[in-house]
């Protein structure tokens, strides 16, 4: 990865672990917490000496995926910024998504933090703590060309079978607007079962379809007929009561605002920055 502005370079890299799915995102310099102590910089306290590990559900471009052997994306890029600030290296867990709602990998020690396209709900709050909202999202219907559905209304009224993914903010979203969607375990799942015909139309984080529209052949086949805003944004989350890595994540967020490393991360991953949209303020 090139280096940004302010920031030390970070080189991404990926191994597998017997134990299940581990893999490493970034390097800092040597000043790793080289001892292996659990204490990291500013009094944080890790689940592992000398590295900050990252339960994610992969994959989720381009917040989270594989790429070319590496585990990268806008999530994994930020993350980064936490881990370099705490003088450690990221590492990644691939964990199933229904644990990110009740912070089990946190509560177990199996992980310091999620960081999974999560939206901040006041259900979620009651079992984790979120960071400070670090991405204004919004659900996107993508229907293939020609089906002739305009908008969510339409596929409802045309009694279309729609797919999401499950556990999501849009899988709730549609379920509220009558709708009986089919349930993909992952974003690649949804893809493929709009692709195979399974469903005739998807809601997902307009992002995720941003990224499945960059390929050619998925720009051919589908378009966007709907963009949905329902006021969500991303957060990470820290285990309840993580004061000291949860004030270490919005401080990176902070700072990379501010230095032009998170508009030059966003351009990146995301697309054109708008400042208005694509930044938003602390709740």
């Amino acid at each position: 990865m090139n280096t940004l502005s302010g920031r030390r370079t970070r080189v991404l890299a990926a191994t597998t672990a017997t134990a299940g799915l581990l893999l490493v995102a970034a390097c800092t310099s040597s000043d790793d917490g080289g001892s292996g102590s659990k204490t990291a910089a500013g009094g944080v306290e890790l689940v592992k000496g000398g590295q900050l590990t990252t339960c994610t559900h992969l994959p989720y471009p381009p917040f989270q995926s594989e790429i070319d052997g590496k585990v990268q994306g806008f999530d994994v890029s930020l993350i980064d910024l936490v881990a370099g600030d705490l003088g450690v290296k990221q590492e990644i867990l691939d964990t199933p998504f229904e644990n990110f709602k009740t912070g089990a990998f946190l509560n177990s020690g199996e992980c310091d933090l999620a960081a999974a396209g999560m939206t901040i709900t006041d259900e979620r709050k009651k079992n984790v703590d979120f960071s400070d909202p670090y991405f204004d999202a919004t659900q996107a219907l993508l229907v293939a060309k020609g089906s002739g559905i305009s908008s969510l209304a339409a596929a409802k009224a045309k009694k279309v079978q729609l797919g999401a993914q499950a556990q999501t903010t849009g899988e709730d979203y549609v379920k509220a607007q009558g709708f009986d969607p089919v349930s993909f375990e992952s974003s690649d799942a949804v893809l493929n079962g709009l692709r195979s015909g399974q469903v005739k139309a998807v809601v997902i984080d307009y992002p995720v379809v941003q990224g499945w529209l960059k390929d050619k052949a998925n720009a051919d086949a589908f378009q966007v007929a709907d963009n949905i805003n329902t006021g969500e944004q991303y957060g990470f989350t820290v285990k309840k009561g993580n004061t000291k890595l949860r004030t270490a994540i919005n401080k990176a967020l902070a700072d990379a605002k501010a230095d032009g490393t998170y508009k030059k991360l966003y351009e990146k991953w995301i697309g054109p920055y708008d400042a208005s949209v694509a930044s938003p303020a602390a709740s």
